[in-house]
């Protein structure tokens, strides 16, 4: 069976706000890792949305190695897009969810193939919720943001998590490895 791995950044005061970090090569190089292990990977709109700024850079890269090399594998990552308003998408690796989260993942988990990454909070609180999710892997940022959206906003009942590992950036982020404990 595939398993589901949710990946998202944040910041040391809880909010998932991808303008208050700067990631550097080291950070582009662990995502890129990270996708490369996947064969797919979910998205809500607003993360969809924001993602959409990679196919510009395949086609007028940087010169940032880390963050073109990172964009070419964003680029070509298949992707299913979770949107009650988006009626079409132009991104050509990317395709609108015709199914329910659950009934899609539950689907591609019976699948061969690598990894099924998330990187939407929207799409990770529900898979949460459903028990859907087998590793999480949260990057901690060491800014304070202030405001923004908090990536458990809203979770009851609670959710307990067993630490596998960590690993640290220079930039002094740090990932941290957790199996939710079900």
């Amino acid at each position: 069976m595939r398993k589901v791995i949710a990946a998202i950044n944040m910041t040391l005061d809880g909010y998932c706000d991808h303008t208050a970090i700067t990631p550097d090569e080291e950070i582009h190089q662990h995502y890129a890792d990270l996708l490369s292990s996947g064969d797919i990977i979910l998205y809500g709109r607003i993360t969809y949305q924001l993602m959409e700024y990679w196919p510009t850079v395949v086609k007028d890269p940087t010169g940032n190695k880390a963050m073109d090399d990172f964009a070419v594998i964003m680029d070509r990552l298949p992707k299913v897009v979770f949107s009650k308003t988006l009626k079409s998408i132009d991104w050509e690796s990317a395709e609108l969810a015709d199914r329910s989260l659950e009934e899609t993942v539950s689907t591609l988990r019976q699948q061969p193939g690598r990894n099924i990454l998330v990187g939407s909070r929207s799409v990770i609180l529900q898979l949460l919720k459903l028990n859907l999710v087998d590793e999480f892997q949260l990057c901690v940022h060491p800014v304070v943001a202030g405001s923004g959206l908090p990536l458990f906003e809203n979770v009851t009942g609670g959710l307990a998590f067993k630490l596998l590992k960590t690993k640290s950036f220079g930039s002094g982020a740090v990932v941290f490895y957790y199996l939710p404990v079900r």
